[in-house]
């Protein structure tokens, strides 16, 4: 057993001045724990202890390079290399659970069962292995076509026989796809509703990736469980999504990954879609807000210059477009936790898995504090 010793606890409870008992990767006691018998104190004294982070979008075989689409030229051993490299960043940087939401073949499952039998160092991994688009619609270079509703129901099959634990399709074109409208709908009504069923039929969750106004909404209607960007919500599709539960994963990192580094080698109609999706992210914002939609963190990490290990500019991001350290807190913990279906994660409480960060400040009065964490512990192992 191990103890942190001396430092203050800050959850979606709140803070409170605790000792943090850890036995066999699990969170034992929260108190007093000063007099227990353990094999190591650390002493954690004016620092603060909150859970890891949880990114729930990212792409595992991309590494923030300006033309994503280049990736195609890779083989799949280099992309399993580079997974590797990221999920390390990430976990050191204080991520200790992900969800992939798209790769090629089975990287991302595949990278999953490596972190769980310890070959890779990383944070709990869910994949949605391959993304279900329409034939030449958004990222089709790595997703599975799929065209009408009995080709969408076959292509979610393949990915659970694959074993995927979730499903992620693309209700919309996207900014880094060359020739894709970034808020046309493409899948259509039909084909979401196909989607879902089939996934809810096998007790796996939904993600949709949606820009465009309407495809939100087609996606909400469907049945989704999370709409990832939400870039041209408007106040309808806001409130549909208030009223149904359905997260918002914003992933601002990508955008501002594009926007920031216009003149850095991303290609031209990539910055064009990206300035003009950026400059409806504030609306989006406030009619989320307004309406109480859930939001939980992803970052999209790997898009072109959005880093796995820069996981925690996501929350500076939401709060910069008017969201509290308490719900950005919220965000990376619990609501992540809720979204992916975990309920041993998200909190520091008796019988969690012990994912804690040692932070420097308090992130409920600095947002900052996330970027720098002095230790990091994934599921009791000290990992930074």
């Amino acid at each position: 057993m191990q103890l942190l010793e001396g430092g203050t606890i800050v959850d979606a409870d709140g803070t409170l001045d605790a000792d943090v008992l850890i036995d066999d990767g699990t969170i034992e006691l929260v108190g007093d724990a000063s007099d227990e018998n353990v094999d190591s104190r650390i002493d954690v004294s004016g620092r603060f202890i909150a859970p890891g982070m949880i990114d729930t979008h990212v792409h595992l075989m991309m590494d923030g390079r300006p033309d994503a689409e280049s990736v195609q030229g890779d083989s799949e051993a280099a992309m399993a290399f580079r997974a590797a490299e990221n999920l390390r960043n990430a976990v050191r940087a204080g991520v200790t659970t992900t969800r992939d939401l798209g790769a090629a073949a089975t990287l991302a499952i595949d990278a999953r069962d490596a972190v769980a039998d310890g070959q890779v160092l990383g944070p709990r991994v869910q994949a949605a292995g391959k993304n279900v688009v329409m034939t030449g619609g958004h990222g089709h270079w790595f997703g599975r076509e799929a065209d009408g509703p009995h080709e969408v129901r076959k292509a979610v099959r393949e990915q659970l026989k694959a074993g995927a634990d979730a499903i992620k399709c693309m209700a919309t074109g996207g900014v880094l796809t060359t020739g894709a409208q970034t808020g046309a709908p493409e899948l259509t009504p039909v084909e979401l509703e196909a989607l879902v069923e089939t996934a809810e039929a096998a007790g796996v969750r939904t993600a949709a990736h949606c820009h465009g106004t309407q495809g939100i909404k087609n996606a909400v209607l469907a049945g989704i469980d999370s709409v990832e960007h939400g870039t041209f919500m408007d106040e309808e599709a806001a409130e549909l999504m208030a009223e149904r539960d359905t997260y918002w994963v914003p992933t601002v990192s990508a955008l501002k990954g594009i926007v920031g580094n216009s003149d850095a080698g991303i290609p031209a109609q990539a910055v064009e879609k990206a300035k003009e999706a950026g400059d409806r992210m504030a609306a989006a914002w406030e009619y989320g807000l307004d309406a109480g939609v859930p939001i939980a963190m992803g970052t999209d990490a790997g898009t072109p210059f959005n880093y796995h290990e820069d996981a925690a500019h996501e929350l500076a991001y939401m709060v910069e477009y008017g969201l509290d350290e308490a719900g950005a807190l919220e965000a990376a913990t619990v609501n992540a936790a809720d979204l992916l279906g975990l309920d041993d994660t998200g909190m520091i409480e008796k019988g969690y898995r012990a994912d804690l960060l040692v932070l420097p400040e308090n992130p409920l009065e600095d947002v900052q504090a996330w970027q720098s964490p002095e230790q990091v512990y994934l599921a009791g192992e000290q990992v930074r």
